[in-house]
């Protein structure tokens, strides 16, 4: 299964943004999704604060700041028939 990781905090409109498309795909092709506090522990917050959200998927950064719906769809479905060795893909600003 593929494991995407959203780093977010509270009063974010970028984080609420991001995640209402990741939820959105979600029903249409199945991922893990996993929210990431970066208030819940200093070290996050220190590494994190001005790069979220956050978005990884698979362990490697994906999206920062926004989330584009159809690039995204793109990507999981390249992820379902990806080899464990799989390329990086650069990140999407």
């Amino acid at each position: 299964m593929i494991r995407v990781e959203v780093y977010s905090k509270r009063d974010c409109c970028l984080c609420e943004e991001a995640k209402a498309v990741l939820i959105k795909v979600q029903r249409e092709i199945p991922f893990d999704l996993h929210e990431i506090d970066v208030e819940s522990r200093p070290e996050l917050y220190e590494t994190y604060k001005e790069r979220i959200p956050l978005i990884l998927i698979n362990g490697r950064p994906a999206y920062k700041f926004r989330v584009d719906e159809a690039a995204l769809r793109r990507r999981l479905a390249r992820e379902h028939g990806r080899a464990p060795e799989g390329r990086l893909d650069a990140i999407v600003e």
